[in-house]
């Protein structure tokens, strides 16, 4: 094993490409021992495990360059990872590869409220980002569910949204500035400090770009005042259709909340068995979670109108929430919705699909009755707002042959959402994960193309292969081969 050969310090090849690393970053950022090593062989995406040959933990912009660039010489592949909370497997190692781990990037390096930006490094977490301009009254926008542990950097690669996503856009929205370490080693810069440059947009490029053109090793972002007014709104339905009805009526109505979500009764029970909020009726079909702010009597106005759409399609009752106590204590349960699924089920899949608004109460009936065909409990919780559902698929990966009916099943449900005129993703990235349906979203022209760009940044495929882009050509083939190659 090569790996073995690694640790004995045998291998030829290996000896002076560790040796050349740990000059460049120290021996304490790499690691080498095996039992270290399985710490890094998967990200959130538990499925998929493959060990790196090396993993190295930089701690600025010129020692992450110092290890591509030996990547680069040697023609080693190699794969960057932040906090390893992606879903997606978009940080899985590939075989005899270097992972480049940006954990111990974590510094916030400046902070403008007066142009309102701030610039971090990529391991900086997610939620240190407002809690640093908190206190003066601002926040950053973008709010994934794994926000107190996800890190800036992988939100970058996966341009991750949140439940704020609806008004105010994902990640790609929210950054101005990337420095970036491209694949042979070169140190670049894209974007700035303000929000329209002159030029390609190539700070968008990379952004969502799941680590295939490059690596952010600094990043600057927008931040946004406090609004005036906060509020949360809780309706509860006696049916999945009329939550879904009421979003699209909501929106239709002229406001734009800043985040809804829809939790279904499968989901309402597990989250309070787990969480015990004590706020979510657990006899209702589906919840719908509104927050709504901005200047106080623009809040006021919404919070009624909301309601009367809730009370028009059925609601049975409605909440209202302006503290801050409280407003947390309704959303506890929806950013804890992932981690009840997992206090009952020893596994589940979680899926990141988006359809059109108007198709929402289609889509959740068809993925109903295909977890009813294919023998499986599926719990939906999902942004309402944007059409971004994720489900997630119960499963015991202990009894052989669940996890491949689970992956198909996830895949009959990427494909409904497609053919519903959505999208393969809304913010957990392709990955490994959806890689080979991406035929069924884009034609051979479109897949080409992207290619294209992949090649002008990563000629040699050597940041992050096998990601992103699909290894068989067509959807059926996709339904029955799952090659990491």
């Amino acid at each position: 094993m090569l790996l073995n050969r690694i640790l004995n310090n045998t291998d030829q090849k290996w000896r002076p490409i560790v040796k050349a690393l740990e000059a460049a970053i120290g021996k304490d950022g790499v690691i080498r021992r095996k039992e270290e090593l399985l710490t890094y062989e998967c990200d959130g995406l538990t499925a998929y495990r493959q060990s790196p040959a090396v993993v190295v933990l930089p701690r600025t912009t010129e020692e992450v360059a110092a290890a591509v660039k030996i990547c680069h010489d040697h023609q080693i592949p190699w794969v960057a990872r932040g906090a390893g909370t992606g879903l997606s497997g978009g940080a899985l190692p590939v075989e005899d590869c270097v992972l480049i781990v940006t954990a111990r990037m974590k510094q916030i390096l400046d902070i403008d409220l007066e142009n309102q930006r701030v610039t971090v490094q990529p391991g900086v977490i997610n939620n240190w980002v407002t809690q640093a301009v908190s206190g003066a009254g601002f926040y950053y926008a973008p709010d994934p569910s794994s926000q107190i542990i996800c890190s800036i950097g992988g939100n970058v690669a996966e341009n991750s949204g949140g439940v704020h996503c609806l008004k105010y856009g994902v990640t790609t929205n929210h950054v101005l500035g990337l420095k970036l370490v491209i694949p042979d080693g070169s140190i670049i810069e894209v974007g700035g400090s303000i929000p329209e440059m002159p030029g390609y947009d190539l700070t968008g490029l990379f952004v969502g770009s799941e680590g295939t053109l490059g690596v952010a090793t600094e990043v600057t972002l927008k931040i946004l005042k406090t609004p005036e007014t906060i509020s949360v709104v809780l309706a509860d339905f006696t049916t999945v259709e009329s939550a879904g009805q009421a979003v699209a009526d909501i929106i239709s109505s002229g406001v734009i909340p800043a985040g809804m979500e829809i939790m279904d009764n499968f989901s309402i029970n597990a989250v309070e068995d787990t969480v015990k909020t004590n706020c979510y009726p657990r006899d209702a079909a589906a919840i719908l979670l509104v927050e709504l702010d901005g200047l106080s009597v623009e809040v006021e106005a919404y919070n009624k109108k909301v309601a009367d759409i809730c009370r028009q399609h059925g609601s049975r009752e409605i909440t209202t929430a302006n503290d801050p106590e409280t407003r947390l204590k309704l959303w506890k349960g929806r950013k804890a919705a992932f981690a009840a699924a997992g206090n009952i089920s020893p596994d589940y899949f979680v899926q990141d699909g988006v359809v059109p608004r108007t198709q929402l109460a289609t889509a959740l009936d068809k993925i109903d009755k295909l977890g009813e065909e294919y023998g499986y409990r599926i719990a939906n919780v999902f942004h309402a707002g944007d059409g971004n559902l994720h489900p997630l698929i119960l499963y015991d990966n202990s009894v052989p042959g669940q996890w491949e009916e689970v992956e198909e099943l996830g895949g009959e449900i990427l494909k409904l959402c497609v053919e519903l005129g959505g999208s393969l993703s809304g913010e957990h990235g392709i990955g490994v994960d959806k890689n080979e349906y991406m035929s069924c979203m884009f034609n051979e022209i479109d897949l080409e193309t992207m290619q294209w760009v992949r090649k002008v940044f990563n000629p040699d495929n050597l940041a992050n292969p096998g990601k992103l882009f699909p290894t068989p050509r067509t959807c059926g083939e996709a339904a029955n081969a799952k090659k990491y190659t």
